[in-house]
């Protein structure tokens, strides 16, 4: 099976870098009955940025407004799914690499059963031009 890739919606924002604050976040947004397709998180400075990307956008922008949680403005970026091999990631890398798009930044994952997932960022005015090199739905 080929990669199926999205153009995806994600939300950063920045929390407290501290034990608790991450549970807090996504079991806020679990009660307000917002499914995620991925997030991720990493220390920045004092603090921590998470970033989450919601299955439904509409679902997620009144779920945060409802338990006020403060989001920085939408942006896109790219959710990869496909068959694990060896190479896999390389692959997808060599298609940006060759249109000259320069990757923010990436994560990738082995999701079990022989299956891979990754989520990239590149900078937002390469954003069509990557979609349509990955093939993008």
């Amino acid at each position: 099976m080929a990669n199926v890739v999205k153009k995806v919606a994600y939300f950063a924002m920045d929390i407290p870098n501290k034990p608790g604050e991450g549970a807090r976040v996504l079991g806020a947004l679990a009660d307000a009955g917002v499914n995620l397709l991925a997030f991720t998180g990493f220390p920045s400075g004092r603090k921590s940025q998470i970033d989450l990307i919601p299955e439904d956008v509409a679902v997620f922008k009144k779920a945060v407004r409802a338990v006020k949680i403060k989001t920085r403005p939408q942006k896109f970026g790219f959710l990869v799914q496909g068959d694990d091999r060896k190479g896999a990631v390389a692959d997808l890398l060599k298609i940006l690499a060759k249109k000259k798009i320069n990757i923010t930044a990436i994560n990738a994952v082995s999701a079990g059963a022989g299956r891979y997932a990754a989520i990239l960022w590149v900078d937002s005015k390469n954003v069509s031009k990557a979609a349509q090199a990955l093939g993008a739905s």
